[in-house]
């Protein structure tokens, strides 16, 4: 396979409600796809960086710019690539996570469509429908917050996750349990909000049975997060410390989680995400799929990331709905709490060429 061109396309797609977290509210995602041409197919990538460096390193003008400068370049000039060789090619190239895993699913998607095989084969997926939690934000008030969650339950989300903060964990939590009962799955999410001295707040979270804390402390302190495992009954899950399989194999090696949250462009890919994956079910230690409020592009390799064995807890892979009034691609919808993983070609699913037009503000052709 042959790559003839790559195009940089930035969209910006407005939210159907604010999403505020420790670091920050967002109404409006600016989003960077990568598409490539190869012969007679095409191939999509999604990019998952922000517009500001606050959830990671990265940011969305950054990540335009080292694909434009470097990473394409070096993929066009490597000859007929291969998805699985994208990595190697890049790996000279220091860090730029998010900006890496868009070309290599672009390519991906390009050598599946080309070869018929679909996102899910190739991954492993072994289900054909997956269980859809939904991440609810740091809200105004708990009346707020309830009627919020009331509304995704009665939506048929099978799992909640709540945004916590210093000031907003506890009475969240215990508001949302007794409200909703036992049965409900709960988890929180704290990106990187506290220090190890939070550590008895945090413990107080305990009673409520929760399924796991999502990255309670800073992402390089992993250290910190082993003490914190040893102090708290809540299952410690790490989302930003975990960049590669190298980190989870470690990170479960010292003790710092029990749970890991996969997103494939925090890791570099979908490649490195099925070999955490890996990594994790050897070790016997679940995992889920993160959501970065992607469009049905990224949902819909995401739905089939998370069909793969080893993701026993539902994930964010919410549907298109959640974020976005009208997706870029014909929407992912809500079935009895599941979503169905594309089984068409690569990733199943392309942009609505209309849809895709209204919602972009820049696009660019990279050529050898």
């Amino acid at each position: 396979m042959k790559l003839t061109g790559v195009e940089l396309r930035r969209i910006s797609m407005p939210l159907v409600a604010p999403f505020r977290t420790s670091f920050g509210t967002q109404t409006a995602r600016d989003i960077l796809l990568v598409r490539v041409t190869a012969d007679d197919v095409e191939g999509w990538g999604e990019c998952v960086a922000m517009t500001s460096p606050l959830y990671s390193s990265e940011y969305v003008d950054a990540a335009e710019d080292v694909l434009r400068r470097f990473l394409v370049p070096a993929v066009l000039a490597a000859g007929p690539p291969s998805a699985h060789s994208v990595a190697e090619v890049l790996a000279p190239f220091k860090g730029h996570r998010m900006a890496k895993a868009a070309l290599e699913m672009a390519v991906l998607d390009a050598e599946l469509r080309a070869e018929g095989r679909s996102f899910g084969r190739e991954l492993g997926a072994v289900r054909e429908r997956v269980p859809c939690g939904v991440s609810v934000g740091i809200m105004d008030s708990i009346p707020e917050l309830l009627e919020a969650v009331g509304g995704y339950l009665a939506e048929g989300y099978v799992r909640i996750k709540l945004k916590i903060e210093p000031g907003w964990d506890l009475e969240p939590v215990r508001a949302v349990r007794e409200r909703y009962g036992d049965d409900l799955l709960l988890q929180v999410d704290a990106n990187t909000a506290y220090t190890l001295a939070d550590a008895r707040q945090l413990a107080r979270l305990d009673p409520f049975d929760l399924l796991l804390i999502e990255q309670p402390l800073d992402e390089e302190d992993v250290l910190g997060h082993v003490e914190l495992a040893r102090q708290i009954r809540t299952p410690v899950c790490l989302d930003e410390s975990i960049a590669s399989a190298r980190d989870a194999a470690a990170a479960i090696r010292l003790g710092a989680c029990q749970v890991v949250n996969i997103k494939p462009g925090r890791v570099g890919g979908y490649l490195e995400a099925r070999r955490i994956h890996d990594v994790c079910v050897a070790h016997g230690v679940p995992v889920w799929c993160g959501g970065m409020l992607e469009t049905g592009l990224g949902r819909a390799a995401n739905v089939a990331l998370a069909a793969m064995p080893g993701f026993t807890l539902p994930g964010d892979t919410s549907a298109s709905g959640r974020y976005y009034a009208s997706d870029i691609t014909e929407p992912f919808v809500l079935d009895d709490g599941h979503l169905e993983v594309p089984t068409g070609p690569g990733l199943g699913l392309v942009p609505v060429p209309d849809r895709l037009a209204e919602v972009t503000t820049a696009a660019e052709w990279l050529t050898a």
